[in-house]
């Protein structure tokens, strides 16, 4: 599941907007067009079948990590607002992403801290989604990378995720 296909399926997930999908890229840091928005939105061209005209797919802009993160980054932002540092608080900024860092265990944070979601309610996604997890499943997916029981996500419990997310926020 490449990043393009994460941001089409969480935008129907989630119900979004074109104009707070680039308000959200925008919160990110990152400036998208409502033009280069459709072509970022465009399916890969391996997911239609070979009979399909495909050169209006030609242009289609393909969204890296760093693009993805962002996106994820302004999600948080629109969702819950600007977190402002307490007095004396040191910003620690946040670690750069790598292209070859694999997203899904960011998406599952991320999503979770933007629609303020409980570990009960992540399972009940999953199990929405058709998935059984356990708390433990649960807990490795969230853990920061490189801790001993942090466990990789792969594309089809990120899959399962998004279409849970579909069924419980637009039933």
């Amino acid at each position: 599941m490449d990043n393009n296909d994460v941001l089409i399926r969480l935008r129907y997930a989630l119900d979004i907007k074109n104009t707070d999908m680039i308000e959200m890229f925008k919160l990110g840091g990152v400036e998208v067009t409502k033009e280069e928005l459709f072509k970022i939105l465009t399916k890969s061209p391996e997911s239609y079948d070979s009979d399909e005209d495909l050169s209006a797919h030609d242009d289609r802009i393909t969204c890296d990590n760093i693009m993805l993160d962002s996106f994820l980054n302004g999600l948080i932002t629109f969702k819950r607002g600007k977190q402002e540092p307490k007095p004396g608080q040191v910003v620690k900024p946040e670690p750069p992403v790598k292209n070859t860092v694999n997203m899904n265990n960011r998406i599952l944070k991320k999503v979770k801290i933007a629609l303020s979601l409980t570990s009960e309610d992540m399972l009940d996604i999953f199990d929405d989604g058709g998935i059984a997890v356990s708390k433990g499943e649960l807990g490795a997916l969230l853990r920061k990378e490189g801790h001993k029981n942090y466990k990789e996500c792969g594309d089809n419990f990120a899959r399962k995720f998004i279409r849970g997310l579909t069924v419980q926020y637009r039933g």
